[in-house]
C-alpha cells in the first residue's frame, strides 16, 4: 500500500504525525508548490544582496554586531564561521530520537517560505532523515533566545562537511560520511546560515516527546490507580458523574468517566458495596480531580508545542524583497512555561501513585497482608519498591523548579531575556521518565494486590491488564530482586502494553467511551 504523502510547510503537522514521519508510516516530501515557495524566498534574498541595502541577517553581522555590514565576498563564509562559531554544545548527546524531531521540525519551518533557504538545503537535511545519518548534537547549551542556537548548529554543521553523524549507531566525522556516500559538503549562501541555526526546533523537540509520553503515563496511572482501588475494595461513588459536573474541569470529568469505564460490571466492586467504610482516603478518592488536573496540564502543553511546531520561528523573516521583519519569534518563552507546567503535573501524578503505594503496604485493608506479602519478617515483601518510588518522587520535587523563571543576559545585553526553555524541555523529560519508573513500581505493587482479593473477578478491562501483566512478571510467594520484576513492569508502561490491551477489549467487547472530551484526551 502507498504510503500518505505529508507536504512540509503545508499540511498541518501533529505531534502524532512527527512520530509517524520517523517511523515511515508517513513520507515527508517538499511539493512542487513548496519548492516554488522556497525558491522564491531564496530568490528575494538574493536581490536584496544585488540591490546593496543594508538588512539585518542578510548581509550583516548578528546580535550586538549587527550593524556591521558584511561585503558581499564575505558573505559565504560568514555562513561557515556562524555554524562553527555557535557549536558550543556540551554535556551528554541527546538521543538520536530527540534529533530526528528536531530535523523534521526545522525541515517544516523552513518549508513555510520565509526563511531565505535553498531548496537544496532542505533537500540535504532531509536526505539525513530519509537515511536515518542522525547528527551528533550535545544536549547543553541553549538558553532558548535566539531559540536553540547551539544545538541547532550542531545539527547543521554536517551541512558543510563538519561535525559527528551517527550511522548506525557507531559516531563518524561527517565528513567521512559524505564522502562515503558521495557527498559534497554544502556551500551555504548568504541568510541561509542564520535559518537553520535561530528557532526553537530542540525545545519544541522536548515538548513533541514529553507530549507523547506523558500521555502514555496518564493512560497508564488511571489505569493502575483503578486496580489498585479494586484490591484495596476502595469505592466508586466518587467518580460518579454528577459530582464532577457540579466542578466541571475537563479533566476530571474525562478521568471519572474513565474510571467508570474501568471499572463497570466488577464482582470486587459489587462485594463491598454494603460495607461500613464512610471515605476512602484522599489517593483514592480524589483519583479524577489529581490525575484530572495533571491531564488538563497536558492538554496545554500539547495545545501549544502543535501550535508552534506548525510555526515559523527564525529571524529575520522575509515576506518578500522589500519587507523583511526583525522581530522575536525565536524566543522560547510559549514553550518554556507549559513545559514546566508539565513538569510539576508529572510529578504530582508520580506523588500520588506513591501514596497509593504506602497505602496497599500498610495492614490497613482487610483481606490485604502487610506489605503485600503472606509470610512477612523473614520476608520483607514489597517495602523496598516503595523506598525507590520515595526517591523518584522526592527527585522530581527537585526538578520542578521552573527554567523559565530564570533568565541570565547574553550577547552584550543585546538578548537581555531568555527563556531557557531547552532546560524547561530537558528537566520536564527527566521528570516524566521518573514517573514512568515510579507507575511501573505502582503496577508491580497493584498487580499483587489484585491478587489477594481472589476468587472475585475484576471487570474485563481490568483482568484482561492484569492477566498482561502476569504473563510478564508472576505473583511473589516469598522475596526475590524486585529490580527484575520492576525493570519489567517499567517496559510494560513504556510498551503502552495496558493501554493496547483496554483498547483492544473494549473494541471486541463493543465497550464505548461517551465522554465529549475523549477527542482531546484519547482514549
Amino acid at each position: 500500500m502507498q504510503k500518505q504523502n505529508f507536504n512540509y510547510g503545508e499540511d498541518t503537522l501533529s505531534v502524532k504525525t512527527v512520530f509517524q514521519l520517523i517511523n515511515n508510516d508517513v513520507k515527508g516530501r517538499l511539493s512542487d508548490s513548496g519548492r516554488d515557495r522556497v525558491n522564491k524566498c531564496r530568490e528575494a534574498v538574493d536581490k536584496i544582496i544585488r540591490s546593496r541595502r543594508t538588512v539585518y541577517g542578510i548581509n550583516t553581522g548578528f546580535g550586538p554586531l549587527c550593524t556591521t555590514a558584511i561585503s558581499e565576498t564575505d558573505l559565504r563564509q560568514l555562513q561557515t564561521n556562524l555554524l562553527q562559531s555557535h557549536s558550543v554544545g556540551v554535556g551528554p548527546p541527546l538521543s538520536s530520537g530527540i534529533v530526528q524531531i528536531m530535523l523534521i521540525l526545522k525541515i517544516h519551518s523552513l518549508c513555510k517560505g520565509f526563511s531565505g533557504v535553498a531548496a537544496s538545503t532542505i533537500d540535504r537535511l532531509q536526505w539525513h532523515l530519509d537515511q536515518k545519518i542522525i547528527p551528533c548534537v550535545p544536549s547543553q547549551g541553549s538558553v532558548g533566545a535566539s531559540g536553540d542556537l547551539a544545538p541547532l548548529a550542531h545539527m547543521c554543521l554536517p551541512l558543510i562537511g563538519l561535525g559527528e553523524l551517527y550511522v548506525e549507531n557507531k559516531r563518524e566525522a561527517a565528513s567521512s560520511v559524505l564522502k562515503a556516500n558521495n557527498l559534497m559538503p554544502l556551500a551555504l549562501a548568504p541568510k541561509e546560515g542564520l535559518a537553520l541555526i535561530n528557532g526553537t526546533q530542540l525545545m519544541a523537540a522536548y515538548g513533541v516527546i514529553i507530549c507523547d509520553r506523558m500521555q502514555n503515563c496518564l493512560d497508564h496511572a488511571d489505569i493502575i490507580a483503578a486496580m489498585h482501588l479494586e484490591a484495596m475494595l476502595g469505592s466508586a461513588q466518587p467518580f460518579r458523574e454528577e459530582l464532577h459536573q457540579l466542578r466541571p474541569f475537563p479533566g476530571g470529568l474525562y478521568v471519572a468517566e474513565r474510571m467508570r469505564f474501568l471499572l463497570k460490571d466488577s464482582a470486587m466492586m459489587a462485594s463491598h458495596q454494603t460495607c461500613r467504610r464512610v471515605q476512602d482516603p484522599y489517593s483514592l478518592r480524589c483519583i479524577p480531580q489529581v490525575h484530572g488536573a495533571a491531564r488538563d496540564a497536558w492538554l496545554h502543553l500539547k495545545e501549544k508545542v502543535e501550535l508552534e511546531i506548525n510555526s515559523v520561528t527564525d529571524n529575520p523573516l522575509i515576506l518578500d524583497e522589500n519587507n523583511t521583519i526583525t522581530g522575536g519569534n525565536f524566543h522560547g518563552q510559549p514553550l518554556a512555561l507549559p513545559m514546566d507546567y508539565v513538569a510539576i503535573a508529572a510529578a504530582e501524578l508520580g506523588n500520588i501513585a506513591d501514596r497509593r503505594i504506602y497505602l496497599a503496604l500498610e495492614e490497613q485493608f482487610e483481606g490485604l497482608p502487610p506489605m503485600l506479602m503472606k509470610e512477612t519478617g523473614l520476608n520483607s515483601g514489597f517495602m523496598i519498591p516503595q523506598y525507590t518510588t520515595a526517591a523518584l518522587v522526592s527527585e522530581n520535587k527537585s526538578l520542578c523548579f521552573p527554567a523559565s523563571v530564570d533568565s541570565i543576559p547574553t550577547s552584550m545585553g543585546q538578548e537581555d531575556h531568555v527563556s531557557m526553555g531547552a532546560n524547561a524541555g530537558r528537566k520536564a523529560l527527566m521528570v516524566v521518565e521518573n514517573l514512568e519508573k515510579i507507575l511501573g513500581i505502582e503496577l508491580l505493587c497493584a498487580a499483587q494486590a489484585f491478587d489477594f482479593r481472589r476468587p472475585l473477578k475484576s471487570s474485563l478491562l481490568l483482568e484482561a491488564c492484569h492477566a498482561a501483566v502476569r504473563e510478564k512478571i508472576s505473583f511473589a510467594e516469598k522475596d526475590r530482586i524486585y529490580a527484575e520484576d520492576i525493570n519489567k513492569a517499567i517496559q510494560i508502561i513504556k510498551d503502552r502494553t495496558l493501554v493496547t490491551t483496554t483498547n483492544a477489549v473494549a473494541q471486541q467487547e463493543g465497550l464505548a467511551f461517551a465522554n465529549n472530551f475523549h477527542q482531546q484526551f484519547g482514549l
